[in-house]
């Protein structure tokens, strides 16, 4: 097992990174306050880990919630389902709330714990890898609304994050392909070594193999948990780990949530701001190339939905909470392994990603 530090002074929380982990319960229990717990899961991941999980917990009261799974059902409504199942059970405030499952389930349950009496302690146990790598680690919660990706929310860090690697093993190859999209950007907005390790063992992460995955999984999380000690609230900094992302939610909001995947969406966005980068003179027509192929060869997008028009994408672009006082700023590559965050861009170059000219 390895363990990382999120530092935020007293509010600071380990995540902890091996196989078999769910079957620790001494990882677990140190973070349970009260005599009662809740386990937020979903439809496809309850089934295969919510035993385990609840042997972590005996003694001690607890409920289930089992949510159904996709980003359709990250709305306000589907969280009431959280609320009502506390209520009933008569969650208090010394109440633990667990968050077993993906990227929607830790973003949901997290969101839950922050509002519910006004905040109650929780734990992210992610079985994605994309959440492993990225969404458990940092306190960013919430929800979806039709208009925009995760616009309701809160930042509410959680107590520990437990990542069992042994549950990747139940992963199908979509939604491993969309984890690395975020384990990708890692390296192109800050960490070239790590970009360079990828480029070697793309085709080992995507065979599986254990033991590339865990330094991808734990070098992700140096790199997350770094972020955010130094800018917990994306005042400055941690925009950069949105390097594709606000091409990335136009097209997850345009084409409907759950028709692509976070990853594949960031992947295409990714490229889309490289190529913004390219127009802008800062990489060259090689680095371009170099963004597309790495993404390629984890069996990822890199083109945007032919659906989607230019006019569309500005809409939604024009809801992106990087945007202030009307402005539009938008994380760009100056190098390879540098993300910047700035709106001194040309407008005509961004429409001419858009528009594919």
């Amino acid at each position: 097992m390895q363990t990382l530090t999120v530092d935020l002074g007293d509010r600071s929380y380990p995540i902890y990174i091996g196989p078999g982990l769910l079957s620790k319960p001494e990882l677990i229990t140190p973070f349970i306050k009260g005599k009662s717990t809740v386990t937020v899961s979903n439809e496809t991941v309850a089934p295969l880990y919510m035993d385990k999980v609840q042997q972590n917990l005996q003694g001690l009261k607890n409920c289930q919630v089992t949510l159904p799974d996709g980003e359709k059902f990250k709305t306000l409504e589907v969280l009431d389902q959280i609320f009502s199942s506390m209520l009933e059970n008569q969650c208090d405030r010394r109440t633990t709330l667990l968050a077993l499952g993906g990227g929607v389930v830790g973003d949901m349950g997290g969101f839950a714990a922050a509002c519910y009496q006004r905040g109650v302690n929780f734990i992210q146990i992610p079985t994605t890898l994309l959440s492993m790598v990225d969404s458990s680690v940092g306190g960013k919660t919430g929800v979806n609304h039709p208009m925009g990706k995760n616009m309701i929310g809160a930042f509410y860090q959680p107590q520990c994050v437990l990542i069992d690697t042994d549950t990747l093993s139940t992963l199908d190859d979509r939604e491993l392909s969309a984890g690395l999209a975020e384990v990708i950007k890692y390296g192109l907005i800050g960490d070239p070594e790590f970009l360079d390790w990828l480029t070697k063992n793309m085709s080992a992460l995507m065979a599986r193999e254990t033991d590339a995955l865990s330094y991808a999984i734990y070098r992700s999380c140096q790199n997350k948990a770094r972020v955010v000690a130094a800018d917990e609230r994306e005042a400055g900094q941690r925009a950069l780990l949105n390097l594709g992302h606000t091409f990335g939610h136009a097209i997850e909001t345009g084409m409907g949530y759950g028709n692509w995947l976070h990853g594949e969406a960031v992947a295409t966005g990714t490229v889309m701001a490289a190529e913004l980068s390219h127009n802008m003179g800062w990489l060259s027509a090689d680095d371009l190339e170099f963004v597309k192929n790495i993404f390629l060869k984890a069996n990822l997008p890199v083109e945007p939905p032919a659906s989607l028009s230019a006019d569309e994408f500005m809409q939604h672009m024009s809801r992106d909470k990087k945007v202030q006082d009307g402005v539009l700023s938008l994380v760009l590559l100056r190098q390879l392994g540098e993300g910047v965050l700035t709106s001194d861009y040309d407008p005509q170059a961004l429409r001419a990603v858009l528009e594919r000219q």
